[in-house]
């Protein structure tokens, strides 16, 4: 099994998933990354590229993966429709240069071919205008960062994460473990999923569930709240690593084979 580099820290979680999706089916073909491209038709560069986090894959790359591990690629498009557009986002957000900047360089040039008066006008026009556009930009950015603690909590504020699935306002959901086995796997009786992506910032009854199962491996998870902390992403790596799986704190199909086993 390959020894995977960890992925970039600032990678968008929705593009992390696709590519440790598509580390598992090149781990699963048995295929150098040459092999795989000279299977593919895609470059070993951009192979290295792709399951790197440092490109996204084309469309076609991932269809040709699929088939070459003999997988169905119909999840897989899924995974690389969700993680594209979160790639053209994050890009859009790191190039796309500020209303401000254009018209201060737009209105620097007008001001030294234009007469003093008229410059002056255009001068004060273009200064109101950056001064409304800095302060929507502003306003833009607290209402996206306020979004993105709401999505992905953290440890000094676990209620306001797990209010999304509380039963009432101001209430924190409790999740009791009932371990049984049933057919072979072990069931915490919080969810039968074997295959659902479950990863840091989630929260609900499939994170008790793993929660549960991580305590009867013998790993803490810490508290069994159903929220998926720094804590809880902790107790999965280790469970990988013990298992010899890829070490990415993400539960998949593989990891919930491991627990429940």
């Amino acid at each position: 099994m390959s020894r995977w580099a960890a992925l970039p820290a600032e990678l968008d979680p929705r593009v992390r998933q696709l590519v440790v999706r598509l580390r598992r089916l090149k781990d699963h073909s048995g295929l150098s990354l040459r092999q795989l491209a000279a299977r593919t038709g895609y470059s070993q560069k951009s192979w290295e590229r792709y399951l790197g986090g440092r490109s996204l894959p084309a469309r076609e790359a991932v269809e040709a993966l699929a088939r070459v591990a003999g997988e169905d690629p119909t999840r897989l498009l899924a995974l690389h429709e969700v993680a594209e557009e979160a790639w053209g986002n994050s890009r859009a957000d790191a190039e796309a240069p500020t209303g401000p900047e254009i018209l201060a360089t737009d209105s620097a040039e007008a001001i030294g071919t234009r007469s003093p008066g008229r410059s002056l006008r255009i001068a004060l026009v273009a200064g109101a205008v950056a001064l409304v556009l800095a302060v929507s930009t502003a306003v833009l950015l607290v209402v996206r960062l306020g979004g993105e603690a709401e999505e992905r909590p953290t440890t000094s504020r676990p209620a306001a994460a797990a209010s999304a699935t509380a039963p009432a306002a101001g209430a924190t959901p409790t999740y009791t473990c009932r371990i049984e086995r049933i057919d072979g796997r072990w069931y915490a009786g919080l969810s039968h999923t074997r295959d659902a992506i479950v990863a840091y910032g989630h929260a609900g009854p499939m994170v008790a569930e793993a929660q549960c199962l991580l305590r009867r491996a013998g790993i803490s998870p810490g508290t069994v709240d159903g929220i998926f902390g720094p804590k809880t992403e902790r107790a999965v790596k280790q469970a990988q690593r013990r298992a010899e799986l890829v070490v990415d704190g993400i539960i998949g199909p593989h990891t919930w084979k491991v627990l429940r086993r």
